[in-house]
């Protein structure tokens, strides 16, 4: 009955055909369109942008370097990783999806994080769907979900339950469990960059050495699987992929190897990036906290040369 209702979805299960040979120019011009995927993808684009409007129209600024973070780097990845050549070819070639796994899974979701939607939501929205939102934000359910620990341990799990256990192979072959999988991806990836990157006041927050902890914990697991992968003899989901009977490219175990290689790759680069915005914000951080005590000191300088005076006009009056 399940499989029953999945195939009347309409991304169901497509038969695998023998593909054309991927070119660059087929990777830049084979793009897929499905109505569900525009649609899934458009709704948080336009509700950023309403955001937008309603602060300049209000006269409120907001950061130029966030929206870009949001809609290019954020939804702008997930079009690309989803809609291009890369979603076009993803269910044929190993190395394909793992670029595609690499963006949706930590590109996606960071620069999601670092476009700050939730702080763009709770200052325009109106009063009551505001108070929805803070309510959200506080209850046991987002602490447990953005519990940086928690996070971490779904990260690191998920590639490993995903290409070693039959599930893989079936989201290949069933369009709606192939969209259940960049969903996870997405919501998995946004769990643990949110608390890390992200400026939202979310819980989860942690301090910045312990943020960076976390970064280099997440490090050696990717780069185990993705050469793990890399020296298995045996094809992940190896029935599928060797029904397309390709006459281009490489077997589907050179293929596989050269997307563990992707994985190990991408991973340390992408970890890089991680980094370099957590030395960023704690810098800021840095030089606001300072300016904080400078002002308070100042306050404090100001009280005790208000104090003296007085003290010395007391004196003089006696």
């Amino acid at each position: 009955m399940v499989a029953t209702l999945v195939t009347m979805l309409p991304f169901h299960a497509t038969p695998p055909n023998p593909p054309p040979p991927l070119t660059p120019t087929r990777l830049l011009t084979e793009w897929t369109y499905e109505w569900w995927l525009l649609l899934g993808l458009a709704i948080p684009a336009a509700l950023y942008i309403w955001g937008l409007i309603v602060l300049h129209r209000r006269g409120d600024r907001w950061p130029i370097q966030r929206s870009v973070a949001f809609l290019a780097g954020g939804v702008g990845s997930a079009v690309i990783a989803t809609m291009s050549g890369l979603g076009t070819y993803d269910t044929v070639l190993f190395s394909v999806h793992m670029v595609q796994h690499t963006i949706l899974m930590m590109i996606t979701p960071l620069f999601l994080a670092l476009g700050a939607p939730v702080t763009l939501a709770l200052r325009t929205l109106p009063s009551r769907p505001r108070a929805t939102l803070l309510r959200v934000l506080h209850s046991r359910f987002a602490r447990i979900v953005s519990f940086p620990p928690l996070a971490l341990a779904l990260f690191i799990a998920t590639p490993f339950a995903l290409y070693y256990s039959p599930f893989y192979e079936i989201s290949l072959e069933s369009g709606f469990w192939h969209a259940f999988v960049h969903t996870h991806f997405v919501i998995i990836g946004s769990m643990l960059m949110w608390p890390l990157v992200g400026t939202d006041p979310v819980p989860g927050r942690v301090s910045y050495p312990l943020r960076l902890l976390l970064v280099f914990l997440m490090l050696p697991f990717h780069a185990f699987l993705g050469v793990t992968i890399m020296d298995s003899s045996i094809v992940l989901a190896g029935r599928w992929y060797e029904s397309f009977h390709r006459a281009w490219g490489p077997t589907p175990l050179e293929d596989q190897h050269i997307g563990g290689g992707i994985m190990w790759a991408a991973g340390d680069v992408i970890a890089v990036i991680v980094l370099a915005a957590l030395f960023v914000q704690w810098f800021a951080h840095s030089q606001r906290e300072a300016r904080r005590e400078d002002r308070r000191l100042d306050r404090l300088e100001a009280q005790a040369a208000w104090t003296a005076n007085r003290g010395r006009e007391a004196d003089r009056s006696r």
